[in-house]
């Protein structure tokens, strides 16, 4: 029988990559989006499997409206892939991004409560629920200390997706997912503001990229590689949650460095008055500038992740390197500047 996936946020880069995971799965795959005046489909149309979702209209802020769209799709499984994403947006807007990240995943839990605990489901918690973190690496026993609106946000839906786990005996699992990019990443998150920046520059668009704490370390991994995670995380008989993360970290500046070599450009770091500017070793020319606006209130210094875990209970690990992540991502936007087509 033709098991059936419902994926909140799937215009998004994680839900495109699922889906398409999904559908070699022989799923039949439900994709909700918010009805509004235009959606975005552009990632799934560029991964080839727009024409073989079935859309339906969901808002995460109406209950009413999710309880009819899940007693009217049937899913076997639900991934939760749908919030307010940006960081630094959620100091700008944290009652929405609460009401969306925390209390929208509260009411999904609601519905499939009521339903009799079926479907089982998947919920997107983030590495920015440990913030300020408190030991290094991090895994599931590393205590959470989040630093914006945001990794609050995603910890109240963490811990609701526990609760509801042992109170109601759902089959509910958190995949405390470390930063993943991909060609697909929207242009407001720093990965991507390099990779396209690097490739406009390399095109002769632009002269430089403006960036905030070049010394800011992630844990990047491929979005690809962690959306086989997810489904594996709904395979198990006991629902648990895991890390999933590459255990290597690098900071904004390296990314920016492979970047730059991605397009035959060597980067050498100068300060500027009180800043750093980097360089071309060539020409001399400024290719990276400091902007500290774009520093957040609360900036997280370092996150590592281990998925011991996961690797061990689930078989996953991750194939993309770092190094092949960046190169990835420069490569796609240098066809998209040539070809005239940034989209999103």
């Amino acid at each position: 029988m033709t098991k059936r996936a419902l994926i909140t946020g799937i215009t998004g880069q994680d839900g495109a990559y699922l889906s398409q995971f999904l559908l070699t799965k022989g799923y039949e795959v439900f994709g909700a989006v918010r009805r509004t005046s235009s959606i975005n489909t552009g990632r799934l149309s560029e991964l080839g499997v727009l024409d073989e979702i079935n859309m339906v209209s969901m808002d995460l802020a109406e209950i009413t409206n999710i309880q009819r769209i899940v007693e009217e799709v049937e899913p076997d499984e639900i991934y939760n892939l749908a919030a307010q994403s940006f960081v630094q947006t959620s100091f700008e807007q944290p009652i929405y991004t609460s009401d969306i990240d925390a209390i929208g995943v509260h009411r999904i839990l609601e519905t499939i409560r009521n339903l009799g605990a079926k479907p089982k489901f998947y919920q997107a918690s983030s590495s920015e629920m440990f913030g300020k973190a408190q030991g290094t690496p991090q895994n599931e026993e590393t205590p959470f200390y989040p630093r914006s609106p945001y990794g609050i946000s995603k910890l109240y839906a963490h811990w609701t997706t526990v609760n509801y786990r042992e109170s109601w005996n759902l089959h509910s699992c958190s995949g405390i997912l470390f930063n993943h990019e991909s060609p697909l990443r929207g242009i407001e998150f720093v990965t991507r503001k390099i990779s396209l920046g690097m490739a406009e520059i390399a095109h002769k668009k632009k002269n430089r990229i403006s960036l905030g704490n070049l010394n800011a370390e992630r844990d990047w991994g491929f979005s690809g590689d962690y959306v086989k995670a997810m489904w594996m995380m709904l395979q198990q008989k006991n629902p648990k949650d895991y890390v999933i993360a590459t255990g290597k970290t690098h900071s904004v500046r390296e990314f920016a460095e492979k970047a730059a070599q991605a397009i035959d450009l060597e980067i050498e770091w100068m300060a500027d008055k009180d800043d750093e500017v980097g360089v071309s070793k060539d020409t001399g020319d400024t290719i990276i500038t400091v902007n500290k606006s774009f520093n957040r209130p609360a900036e997280i210094d370092h996150l590592l992740g281990d998925s011991r875990l996961a690797n061990n209970e689930l078989g996953w690990k991750p194939e993309v390197d770092f190094e092949g992540l960046v190169e990835m991502m420069v490569q796609s936007d240098l066809k998209r500047v040539e070809q005239g087509a940034v989209w999103f």
